[in-house]
């Protein structure tokens, strides 16, 4: 509750509207026609735009390996005989790396760009999901955790600055919003997804599973995501 508190005092003391940024930005591209219906964009950002829809399975697929990492990785490593301290070790080392590794990650995206990071982002937590069963060990699950942790730490704020530079000024937050629905649902399938692989074959399986589907969402930006900013795509009237 504290925090809670804590975070709706400073959320009205110190964050500003950013609404008139976006309508500043908007003027310096070819104004829209007509309004564009919710529909359109949700359209747009699920499927049509060949960007918008590969960051959107990729967030998908990002978070539904999150679940799969705190439904399922715990159980494996106690099934291993991995003590609960040394668990909570692996456990953290994750999170810790993706908190402090996105720091220079989005900036990094901002000069390099964001396709090369969300394609290497998700093969490096392909690599460290797999490495989990692989490893059979304190230190490779320690390695694979860490793994997992930078390259979440390569794809979490890329994939919403890559929404910002694609979607126009006027509707960028209804895109945002769409993508956000795919990303959070992955939370949703991950859990079915693990607890119904681990209940059929075993937690190791669950696990390699993920570690697959994250290297073909890797794959799928890849083939399907064309690095832009919202200046090339939105050509300012002469």
């Amino acid at each position: 509750m504290v925090i809670a508190v804590a975070g709706l005092v400073l959320s009205v003391a110190f964050v500003h509207e950013t609404r008139p940024f976006a309508e500043e930005e908007a003027r310096a591209h070819p104004p829209l026609t007509a309004p564009r219906p919710f529909r359109t964009t949700f359209v747009d950002t699920t499927l049509r735009d060949r960007s918008l829809s590969a960051v959107c399975q990729a967030g998908f697929v990002n978070n539904l390996n999150d679940a799969m990492v705190w439904r399922i990785v715990p159980i494996f490593l106690a099934h291993e005989g991995l003590p609960i301290g040394r668990i909570g070790v692996v456990a953290a080392i994750y999170p810790a790396a993706w908190g402090l590794g996105q720091l220079a990650s989005g900036a990094w995206s901002d000069r390099v760009g964001r396709k090369p990071l969300i394609v290497g982002g998700l093969w490096l937590q392909a690599a460290g999901i797999v490495g989990l069963v692989v490893a059979g060990g304190y230190s490779g699950w320690v390695v694979a955790s860490l793994a997992m942790g930078v390259g979440t730490a390569l794809v979490y704020p890329t994939l919403i600055a890559a929404v910002g530079n694609r979607a126009h000024p006027a509707w960028r937050a209804s895109s945002v919003g769409v993508y956000r629905l795919w990303r959070d649902l992955g939370y949703a399938a991950g859990g079915l997804l693990v607890g119904i692989t681990a209940d059929a074959v075993d937690e190791a399986a669950a696990i390699v599973v993920v570690g697959l589907l994250t290297a073909l969402s890797g794959l799928v930006v890849a083939l399907r995501m064309q690095e832009s900013s919202i200046s090339s795509r939105y050509t300012a009237p002469t």
